[in-house]
C-alpha cells in the first residue's frame, strides 16, 4: 500500500466510505458517491485500482420518505488483510468509530481533503465550513478533535443541527486555515466544495480511468 492510497483509504473511511469485515483478520472497502460525483470516485478508483475486485457499478436507490429514486455509483475492493486492519481500528461492534490513535494516523493533508470532498461543505454567504459526521460517540469525538487540533491546528466546533446531523462547524478563521491545507489536493470536480478563489489546480481524471457497469 503506498502512502498515497493509504491517504486515500483513511480519508474515505473517516468520510463516506465502508468497510465490511469478511473474515477474522480480513475485511473489504466499498465506495459510494452520488451520480454527479462519479468522476470523483473513478478518481478514487483509478489510485486504489490494484484494491479493486470489479469495475464501478452505477445503481438505483429509492428513498420512502419522499418517493424518489436516484442513481449512485459504486465500487467495492477485493477482501484482504491490509483493509481487515483498518476494520478493527475504525469499527467496534459493528459500528464505526475514531480510534484514540487517530492522531497517529490523520496526518497528511490529503487524508483531510478527501474527508472532506466525501462529507465537506462550504458556505459561501458565512464564509463558514462544515464536516458533517456519523453520530459518533463523545470519545470518538474528542479523539477527532485533538487529532485535528495536534496534527494540523484546526479547531472546528462540533455542533447538532436541527435535524439531529453531527457537523464540525469551521468559523472563518478556521475555515481558511483548513483550505489552505486541502485546496492544492481537491479535485477539479469537486472544486465547489472550497472557494473559487482557492481553486488553482488542475487536477483532471479522465473518463476512461475507470470502466462502468450499470445495473
Amino acid at each position: 500500500m503506498t502512502k498515497k492510497q493509504k491517504a486515500i483509504i483513511i480519508g474515505s473511511i473517516l468520510g463516506d466510505g465502508f468497510l465490511q469485515k469478511t473474515g477474522a483478520k480480513n475485511a473489504r472497502l466499498r465506495l459510494e458517491h452520488s451520480l454527479l460525483q462519479k468522476e470523483y470516485l473513478l478518481w478514487k478508483c483509478q489510485i486504489l485500482g490494484n484494491y479493486f475486485q470489479s469495475k464501478p457499478q452505477i445503481l438505483e436507490r429509492k428513498n420512502p420518505v419522499f418517493d424518489k429514486t436516484y442513481q449512485y455509483i459504486r465500487a467495492q475492493s477485493y477482501s484482504g488483510s491490509e483493509l481487515g486492519i483498518f476494520f478493527h481500528l475504525f469499527y467496534k461492534n459493528g459500528k464505526k468509530i475514531i480510534p484514540e490513535k487517530i492522531s497517529d494516523l490523520l496526518k497528511d493533508p490529503l487524508m483531510l481533503a478527501v474527508w472532506f470532498m466525501d462529507d465537506g461543505y462550504y458556505y459561501p454567504r458565512d464564509r463558514i465550513a462544515y464536516l458533517y459526521l456519523p453520530k459518533l460517540d463523545q470519545a470518538s469525538i474528542d479523539n477527532l478533535l485533538n487529532a485535528l487540533k495536534v496534527n494540523f491546528n484546526l479547531s472546528p466546533i462540533l455542533k447538532i443541527k436541527k435535524r439531529g446531523e453531527y457537523v464540525l462547524n469551521f468559523s472563518v478563521v478556521e475555515t481558511k486555515k483548513l483550505v489552505q491545507l486541502i485546496k492544492l489536493f481537491v479535485i477539479s470536480s469537486m472544486s465547489y466544495k472550497i472557494p473559487s478563489e482557492s481553486c488553482d489546480n488542475s487536477l483532471k481524471i479522465p473518463s476512461e480511468s475507470c470502466n462502468l457497469e450499470v445495473s
